[in-house]
């Protein structure tokens, strides 16, 4: 099976991350599924935004939480680009979605929106947060989940399949031949972040991975070349 590709924040290599013009970008690009992370404004809408303050992506300072949606509206986050909501993510591409939700407000929010838009066969909620997973679980009990982890790779095997998740999403760094065994084992793909160059991508198949994310449009060029 080729390799799944998802864009990281959109193609954030190449584009402000998190942002409609990114989203838009990986799916001209042809990437499978586009990664997008999600946070709550101060009055309560699913904003799409990887950190949990406003300044290292936009012109603005501070806690997202802090912002209303018209506040938040007002930030350049980047080459003129505003602040999407989910909403607004699902409306401007076709592609799969991996929504990343930080905690178990979002992931109450996302599910209503998931149900109200008749979203189960387009969206997959991830996150680092088993907590939120198993929120989102007893919501929406037949939605795909993805547990996210990084130095924690090693009890991912066991913590996804005791959620039900039937993919990790693991730090290439701390991915072994152990963890990918376990996984398989157990029925549960691994792809793995951020797969950006060559070597990145020849240790994917060297692993036996499943997929790759990616923040590069070259590496879905590559992966399609080689299928």
């Amino acid at each position: 099976m080729p390799l799944l590709t998802v864009g990281h924040r959109g193609v954030m290599g190449v584009e402000p991350e998190n942002t409609l013009r990114s989203f838009a970008r990986a799916e001209r690009e042809g990437l499978d599924v586009i990664e997008l992370d999600l946070h709550l404004s101060k009055d309560g809408e699913l904003v799409v935004m990887h950190d949990a303050d406003v300044a290292r992506t936009t012109d603005g300072t501070g806690p997202i939480g802090e912002f209303t949606l018209a506040e938040l509206r007002e930030l350049d986050a980047g080459g003129g680009e505003r602040i999407p909501v989910f909403e607004e993510v699902v409306d401007a591409v076709a592609k799969p979605l991996q929504a990343e939700i930080k905690d178990r407000a979002a992931a109450r929010v996302l599910a209503g929106v998931i149900e109200k838009r008749g979203l189960h066969d387009r969206v997959t909620v991830i996150s680092f947060h088993v907590e939120a997973l198993r929120e989102t679980r007893s919501l929406l009990p037949g939605i795909p989940l993805v547990l996210v982890a990084g130095k924690s790779s090693p009890t991912a095997p066991e913590r996804a399949r005791d959620l039900g998740a039937g993919m990790v999403s693991l730090e290439l760094c701390h991915i072994d031949e152990d963890i990918v065994a376990r996984c398989h084992d157990a029925g549960i793909k691994v792809i793995s972040w951020t797969v950006n160059t060559d070597e990145d991508l020849a240790r994917v198949r060297e692993l036996n991975l499943d997929g790759v994310v990616t923040d590069m449009p070259s590496v879905c060029r590559a992966v399609s070349s080689a299928a």
